[in-house]
């Protein structure tokens, strides 16, 4: 399978920021979020590092999360980790009353659970 068709709403998305006459790539080197208006619509981008915080591959991944992560992003096959991860954050001196989960199917059934 292409990449094209795998991650085609991402890349549509990308094209359409890129070729906003305002765009400018090193707004998104910088580790803040910043507001901006694209096609009549107001968008927030947020820095991955916070809002999309990927555990590295390997063993004992999760463990390694920065303290400042917001959204925690368990891609393919560090699926697995997330019980892990519930029952570390679940069980440490963090609030978590208010903690929201959501759980995205892949499409690819054994990623899922």
């Amino acid at each position: 399978m292409k990449a094209s068709r795998m991650l085609g709403d991402q890349l549509a998305l990308a094209w359409v920021v890129k070729s906003h006459p305002s765009f400018d790539a090193k707004r998104f080197t910088k580790p803040q979020a910043f507001l901006e208006k694209i096609g009549g619509a107001s968008v927030l981008f947020l820095p991955c590092a916070i809002y999309n915080w990927t555990p590295p591959e390997g063993a004992g991944q999760f463990h390694g999360m920065p303290l400042d992560v917001k959204v925690v992003h368990f891609k393919g096959s560090r699926k697995r980790l997330m019980l892990e991860s519930w029952n570390f954050l679940n069980s440490s001196s963090s609030d978590i009353s208010d903690m929201l989960c959501l759980i995205l199917s892949s499409g690819r059934a054994k990623y899922d659970f």
